[in-house]
């Protein structure tokens, strides 16, 4: 299999893609303004316990309450492999009082009107190992398939292991020595000092230690062995790959710059339910085998679709009815092996009594869909339009097309008040908003009657520069 890295980066926008023979298969988007939470690690102060509920709110110094399950409420030394019994044998209020200060690390991003998911369970992931400080725990990759390497690492890190703490075998361990995982070794447990001290010295509630960059963890999590190159369309974003891998991923250090049947896929806060459809597909043979070979082309796709756009909880299929039992089981038996690859843990249950497919795949923080867009104030929630942030990038990408293939240096860009605030805000915080281009004026203006996702982009001329500067702001 052919495996590639895409990194489309700039300033205010970085959106990373993995490719598999040439299909994208994830897609990651970090934008100004919008960076994900997971794996941040704050400082919070319990405002309220929920007995009934099992669990408490915790501020964290964000717009809404974290949540805290009992189940997440963790003491030092307490077994991994125990932990889901917390809730049986522990109450939350003999746990957490209101006013406690306790740390925490983000596991679920705020989704709609709920707030982050925390946990005391803390993790500090390196490249080839993943530290958790606060429970006694030795586990390898399940990626890592072969048993004799899977022996030699569970060995190895049961003799560097910190005493009271556990450590995850990541699968770029794989082939790695006993002096390299000392090295990373002592590298994350000083992190985790660092943080400790933080917590000790700072009033909550507090940032303690913030995830890194998606180019960081492109390099961390995604650049492996089998990834047989990387493409890049921006100098700095290049440096900084390579400055990255440099450290953590010598030997991967190879990057280049370089610049018939349908489904329905509807989400709804609590489940996505996906509908498969015969379309134009008409078969050449009878109707039952017809039914089935789309079923098993639909089954490849969603795997891929779900992968692709990050979707998590609960997600019900429906697939055509099928009428034979064993063509059910080779439908569901494909899903499974398309999802095989999905390193996002997910559990396909198999029919229901309704014919529709049930599966569960991981959810931990907001889908691609929902890291770009944004509640519509058109229609007042019933639907969803470009982020402001989004928006600026389309209409940016446009601009800099015009000006690479002319001589002009004026600019005129019309957009909703929403992306022109978001505009100034970038542009005051960075100094520029096309560092690209020097010597070139932007006259942005804001027309309340554009639609959220609707700019003009065109050359300013002279005759109009007198009435631009009434009526812009102008940006350089």
């Amino acid at each position: 299999m052919n495996k590639e890295i895409l990194v489309d980066a700039n300033a205010f926008n970085t959106r990373v893609a993995v490719v598999e023979d040439g299909t994208p298969v994830e897609l990651y988007v970090e934008q100004e303004g919008s960076e994900r939470l997971v794996g941040n690690i704050y400082l919070g102060k319990v405002q309220n316990v929920l007995p009934g509920m099992q669990a408490a709110f915790v501020d964290i110094g964000l717009e809404k309450n974290a949540f805290l399950y009992a189940g997440d409420v963790f003491t030092p030394g307490d077994a991994y492999d125990e932990l889901e019994k917390i809730p049986e044998t522990r109450k939350i209020g003999d746990m957490l009082k209101p006013g406690q200060s306790v740390v925490v690390q983000v596991a679920k991003d705020p989704i709609g009107t709920k707030g982050a998911r925390v946990t005391t369970h803390l993790t500090l992931a390196g490249r080839s190992l993943v530290l958790m400080p606060t429970v006694e725990y030795i586990g390898v990759s399940r990626r890592i398939e072969k048993e004799e390497e899977r022996q030699r690492l569970r060995k190895l890190i049961k003799e560097l292991k910190p005493e009271g703490m556990g450590v995850i075998v990541r699968t770029a361990s794989e082939g790695r020595t006993k002096d390299a995982f000392k090295e990373e070794l002592e590298s994350l447990k000083l992190l985790y000092g660092d943080i400790q001290k933080k917590a000790k010295t700072l009033k909550a509630p507090k940032l303690l230690h913030e995830e890194q960059s998606l180019l960081f963890r492109t390099v961390r999590d995604l650049l492996m062995r089998d990834v047989d190159r990387l493409f890049v369309n921006d100098r700095d974003a290049y440096n900084e790959l390579c400055s990255i891998a440099s450290v953590m991923a010598p030997k991967l250090n190879k990057v280049w710059l370089k610049s018939g049947g349908y489904l329905i896929i509807d989400r709804a806060e609590a489940l996505t339910v996906i509908d498969v459809n015969t379309g134009k597909y008409v078969g050449k043979d009878n109707l039952e085998k017809t039914i089935t070979s789309t079923n098993c082309e639909a089954a490849t796709e969603i795997a891929l679709q779900l992968r692709l756009r990050d979707i998590g909880g609960i997600v019900i299929i429906d697939f055509i009815d099928m009428e034979k039992e064993s063509n059910r089981q080779l439908v569901l038996q494909t899903l499974k092996n398309a999802m095989h690859d999905d390193h996002t843990r997910s559990h396909v249950f198999g029919f229901t009594r309704l014919g529709l497919v049930e599966l569960t795949r991981k959810k931990t923080g907001r889908s691609i869909g929902d890291t770009l867009k944004v509640t519509c104030p058109c229609c007042e929630g019933e639907g969803k339009v470009l982020a402001p942030h989004t928006v600026f990038n389309k209409l940016r990408k446009q601009a800099l097309q015009i000006l690479k293939s002319s001589n002009i240096r004026r600019m005129y860009i019309e957009v909703h008040p929403d992306v022109k605030a978001a505009m100034e805000g970038l542009f005051k915080k960075n100094g520029t908003l096309f560092p690209e281009v020097e010597n070139v004026s932007f006259f942005v203006r804001a027309n309340e009657n554009l639609h959220p996702e609707k700019y003009v982009v065109r050359p300013l001329p002279d005759k109009k520069v007198a009435e631009a500067k009434r009526l812009c702001t102008v940006l350089h």
